[in-house]
């Protein structure tokens, strides 16, 4: 099928007619029809049957459905990338983060940025790990905030500061005189822990930090944000491990922080395209945004 088949094929399906096609691609209904021939003519067999005024797909169809849409996808990412090669260089900025540093770091270190540089525009967006590397390699953000080191060829990490994961708990779990203490990693032992979905990059290693812990924590809630995790054990379901950030964001007057010990290490990380040299705003707000991130975890291991 050629390119052109495909989207007739697509309209079709998305209308249910020739008409409703050749309205949503703003061509001729005849024009439709001609193209919808000359696929069925190639392949050698009906793509539709008109079932009760409606054109209803083959079962051949809707087998090759699936590989359809499969380039359509495909394309749709050529077009987004050639939209971000137009881009004018230095217009604007395009950040993106997981929803961990999105709504805790993010907010004031783009405020301090935009002060310095008012002319530039800076588009911000939010995504897990794994969606932040395809839009670095397809070009729609310029930068990636991230907890995890990505493994790819084309994109270059820099640390950007380190700090250990925390245990957060509702106030009233731990004695008074416990909390901001470092917490040792065995009285999670049989502890209510929010637990975190597998498909998370730090689950896995939380989870072998845990097999010393015995009796094993219970987890019966498993979420797959931290956010959503804080938002839990607020509302006193239980207690989590979770990056400092997240946690800092929780509100003193229903929930505790404490490190653990032994530390289980963490890094942040601004991850962008490799062999490519980073614009002085951009490394003017890595410069703030990795200060900020550190005067946090400071803060949190100090007490202060």
């Amino acid at each position: 099928m050629r390119l052109r088949h495909i989207e007739i094929f697509q309209a079709i399906r998305q209308t249910g007619s020739i008409s409703g096609a050749a309205q949503l691609l703003h061509v001729s209904q005849p024009a439709v029809t001609k193209v919808l021939q000359h696929a069925e003519q190639q392949l050698g067999f009906p793509l539709f049957l008109r079932v009760k005024g409606k054109l209803q797909a083959t079962p051949e169809a809707l087998e090759l459905e699936r590989e359809v849409d499969k380039v359509s996808e495909s394309l749709q990412g050529v077009r987004r990338l050639a939209q971000s090669l137009r881009r004018e260089p230095g217009h604007s900025l395009r950040v993106g983060a997981t929803p961990a540093l999105a709504l805790s770091l993010l907010p004031p270190a783009i405020n301090q940025w935009t002060r310095r540089y008012p002319d530039i525009v800076c588009e911000l967006s939010s995504a897990h790990s794994r969606e932040l590397v395809q839009n670095l390699l397809m070009r729609e953000i310029d930068v990636a905030l991230t907890l995890q080191r990505p493994d790819h060829p084309g994109l270059t990490a820099q640390a950007l500061a380190s700090g250990v994961l925390v245990a957060l708990a509702p106030l009233d779990y731990w004695p008074q005189a416990a909390r901001g203490t470092p917490l040792p990693l065995m009285e999670l032992a049989g502890a209510p822990l929010i637990g975190l979905s597998s498909a998370d990059p730090l689950a896995a290693k939380l989870d072998g930090y845990l097999k010393a812990v015995e009796p094993a924590p219970r987890v019966s809630i498993a979420v797959q944000t931290y956010s959503l995790a804080r938002a839990m054990v607020e509302s006193g379901a239980g207690l989590a491990v979770i990056d400092p950030f997240t946690a800092l964001g929780a509100s003193p007057a229903s929930t505790a922080i404490r490190p653990l010990t032994p530390a289980l290490p963490i890094t942040l990380y601004a991850v962008t395209r490799a062999a490519e040299a980073l614009p002085h705003t951009l490394s003017s707000l890595l410069e703030i945004f990795g200060g900020r991130a550190q005067e946090q975890l400071d803060r949190l291991m100090t007490g202060d």
